[in-house]
């Protein structure tokens, strides 16, 4: 059985995740901060598991793999994100959640690799899956703002670069996303997009990526997004 580790699994993208592939009979490890305030979760039929994790912190990455220990992950599904700038400007900074914008953004995701690429490698799959944005990308930013956003996911797209080099030799492939505009909590009312048609776009990426194209930035249609 195909098994799925999804981060911030409680709401959203990560919630029709475990909805979606728990409905096509894999084994989802659904985390989130709190699991005992994720009624959604609880209310998902098929092969849940459902454990904490902050990526933020050390200590629950680590207490997240000792739990799970030799536990064959197949798709590791980092989703887990923060937009902590949003309408603010230059002269209007807080650096503070420019700082926590990177630490969750970017070392998060990072901690929860290092603490189960082994689980990874053990699966047939071998796949390391990162939800970041086309705001991340370089050259598509004609937009300005969002500073701490759009550099947390431009740092984020670098390291998963590094990290693609030096997980080939093990055949872990490394994939970047970018879901679209998404009607969720973080994308708003407005967002032209509806998380089920996000995160079905994107299991189609997923399911026909191999390591060759390890890494790629893409969009949930499969679209390539420029670095």
């Amino acid at each position: 059985m195909t098994t799925v580790l999804v981060t911030g699994a409680n709401r959203g993208i990560g919630l029709e995740f475990v909805r979606q592939y728990a409905a096509d009979g894999y084994k989802v490890i659904a985390t989130c901060r709190d699991p005992k305030d994720s009624k959604d979760l609880e209310r998902v039929n098929g092969d849940v598991t459902v454990l904490p994790l902050d990526v933020a912190e050390d200590d629950s990455v680590a207490a997240l793999a000792k739990a799970l220990d030799k536990q064959p992950i197949d798709i590791l599904l980092n989703n887990a994100g923060a937009y902590l700038d949003r309408g603010v400007g230059l002269g209007e900074f807080d650096y503070a959640k420019w700082s926590q914008s990177f630490d969750i953004n970017v070392l998060g995701p990072m901690r929860v690799v290092e603490a189960l690429v082994g689980n990874v490698a053990r699966s047939k799959r071998k796949l390391l899956v990162f939800l970041t944005s086309q705001m991340g990308s370089i050259a598509d930013n004609t937009g300005g703002g969002s500073y701490a956003y759009r550099s947390s996911k431009a740092a984020l797209n670098a390291a998963v670069k590094s990290l693609s080099i030096d997980l080939k030799p093990r055949e872990i492939a490394c994939l970047l996303l970018h879901p679209g505009w998404v009607r969720t909590d973080m994308g708003g009312k407005n967002a032209t997009l509806e998380v089920r048609d996000s995160v079905s776009g994107m299991r189609r990426v997923i399911e026909s990526f191999e390591l060759e194209q390890s890494v790629a930035f893409l969009r949930y249609n499969g679209e390539t997004v420029p670095w």
